[in-house]
């Protein structure tokens, strides 16, 4: 289905451009949104959905004289959406093209252009809300450096880069009323003694990452999901790219799709409501990751407790608390659970072109499950900061799910 191959050219462009798992959100959703309310159209009974989203405009309705291939449309919109928010353009036109052409061989010029018509409407009144959500105001702010202070994040190694999106909670979020709506509570204070709350799970990483079975290994790499790994050998220096957890997450709703056989529609539905799930999450999780400033396990644990532990995945450069890939997971989970049920078993393939690797599970929630506790074994979050981040996730997660049922 054409949907589809979409959202998997759209995936190979962000994974190409290298764009940070909060930026790569935003695509996704702007794209999966524009497919949506062009294709919906083929069914009488879908409703749009940016109707009951923060801040877009009325979105265009067909002419009732007019004849139109919404396929089209949708084919439409999807390109010229992307094409304001990807680099790689010139891929972009390719794709188009091709799409493009089968429609022209099997339209008639005037559905053709009705069709096209509507399908650069639907894109301008998404491109309208792209303007207004602050994403081009953030990118001329400073950059985060963390701090030196006892329990606050720093740059890591092993490229000490400094905090990826710091100011990510002044995008404007699609369903919640403001980034903090589903905060969690405050973390542990920083305490040294090793009786305290924060020496233990700082502790509990250390002991977790130094024993670490073949599974859990399998597990941390198979729920990596990090954009851009450095590797170091000498002065030599080599870079992976990989899908981001959100872009694993859309793989994910993908064979949802496919093995429930969705229509078109249902498919555009299901992309469009699983990214706006993870476009807030990230919104949410980045204002308490930059509200809470919170230290990272290598720093302490290399500190205080055992200065030539590392952990067992690359640490991201953003503050700790709460987990990212916990909360966005669950929040999509919790999405697709409500669209295909909570004994939703399947094959988890998404991975396989980009790590050759693939998992079973018997729901959504298990795989957000294993993908939340991953992060500990990678040796990167505390179990606290799993724990509610999948709670915020879950939480947004229903808080969309009510507005669209």
């Amino acid at each position: 289905m054409e949907i589809h191959d979409k959202v998997n050219q759209l995936t190979d462009l962000i994974v190409y451009d290298i764009f940070s798992p909060p930026v790569a959100s935003r695509i996704y959703a702007y794209a999966c949104i524009a497919v949506h309310e062009a294709v919906r159209h083929t069914d009488p009974k879908e409703t749009s959905i940016a109707a009951k989203l923060n801040g877009f405009p009325d979105m265009p309705v067909p002419d009732k004289d007019k004849e139109y291939d919404f396929h089209l449309a949708s084919s439409t919109a999807f390109y010229t959406v992307v094409s304001g928010l990807i680099f790689s353009k010139d891929q972009l036109k390719v794709y188009a093209a091709e799409s493009m052409k089968n429609y022209r061989e099997r339209l008639s010029e005037k559905v053709y252009n009705n069709s096209v018509e509507f399908g650069e409407a639907v894109a301008k009144a998404v491109m309208a809300r792209m303007a207004s959500d602050n994403y081009k105001k953030t990118r001329a702010l400073e950059k985060n450096y963390g701090s030196r202070d006892d329990g606050k994040w720093q740059p890591t190694a092993p490229d000490y880069l400094d905090g990826t999106e710091p100011y990510w909670n002044q995008i404007k979020p699609l369903t919640m009323d403001s980034a903090s709506q589903f905060s969690p509570p405050p973390p542990p204070s920083f305490d040294k003694g090793k009786s305290s709350q924060f020496y233990l799970m700082n502790d509990e990483v250390y002991q977790v990452g130094k024993s670490l079975t073949q599974e859990q290994k399998e597990i941390a790499s198979f729920w990596d999901d990090n954009p851009f790994v450095m590797e170091h050998s000498g002065h030599l220096m080599l870079a992976t790219k990989k899908q981001t957890p959100g872009g694993h997450w859309m793989g994910i709703a993908t064979i949802a799709c496919k093995k429930s056989g969705a229509s078109a529609v249902a498919s555009a539905r299901t992309y469009a409501l699983t990214s706006i799930a993870i476009f807030d999450a990230f919104v949410s999780v980045f204002d308490t990751k930059y509200r809470f400033n919170y230290v990272r396990p290598i720093t302490f644990i290399n500190k205080e407790i055992d200065g030539k532990w590392e952990p067992f995945l690359q640490t991201p450069p953003f503050p700790e608390y709460t987990s990212g890939h916990s909360s966005i997971t669950a929040s999509a989970a919790t999405i697709l659970t409500g669209l295909y049920g909570d004994k939703f078993a399947f094959e988890d393939t998404s991975d396989m072109r980009f790590i050759q690797k693939k998992r079973q599970f018997n729901s959504f929630v298990q795989a957000a499950d294993e993908c939340s506790v991953s992060r500990l074994y990678g040796g990167i979050h505390f179990r606290i900061s799993l724990d509610n981040g999948a709670n915020a996730g879950k939480k947004i997660g229903e808080n969309i799910l009510g507005k669209f049922r």
